[in-house]
């Protein structure tokens, strides 16, 4: 609850406080002019790391790698762009230190170190709370790489696709 509070009530307050007197000292079409900027520069920054971040979450999925760390920034540059979304300096100076890189790579840093998961063949440890996943019997059925017959041995064999293309239906007439 004290979270909610904070988030809810404390902040929006001090926001309209930094507002009214960075208003008072440069006035109050800058103020404006100023919220404005940092939204429209925020959207820009926040498209131009996204997109990087999905590519090296592509490369790294398609090298066989989980993109963990992309998976972690992603979120993070979801909630700093929620940030920059909304008006205030405090919270654009927060949704910033989310979207430029170094401060980035140290948050997903942070939240790695406070989140571990621990996998093996029989369960799971997440933040010290363990169950069944994994193994041959996990909670999707059985899971095993590749199909066997009754002995357990993998079934090889060869195809060819003889289904007709629209395009080869067409060449024929």
């Amino acid at each position: 609850m004290p979270f909610f509070l904070l988030l809810f009530v404390v902040v929006p307050v001090a926001e309209l406080v930094v507002l009214i007197k960075v208003g008072t000292m440069i006035g109050v079409l800058q103020t404006v002019a100023l919220v404005f900027l940092t939204a429209i520069l925020g959207a820009w920054l926040l498209k131009q790391q996204g997109l990087a971040t999905l590519l090296r979450a592509r490369q790294r999925m398609n090298s066989g790698e989980l993109p963990a760390q992309e998976v972690a920034e992603g979120l993070i540059l979801a909630a700093g762009g929620a940030m920059l979304l909304t008006p205030g300096f405090i919270t654009d100076f927060f949704g910033f230190m989310c979207l430029l890189p170094f401060t980035r790579q140290w948050l997903v840093g942070q939240a790695i170190k406070r989140l571990t998961v621990v996998g093996s063949a029989g369960g799971f440890s997440f933040n010290g709370q363990s169950g069944q996943f994994g193994g041959e019997q996990g909670p999707f059925g059985r899971q095993k790489p590749f199909d066997r017959d009754a002995n357990g041995d993998i079934i090889e064999g060869e195809y060819r696709d003889e289904t007709e293309t629209r395009h080869d239906r067409i060449d024929k007439k």
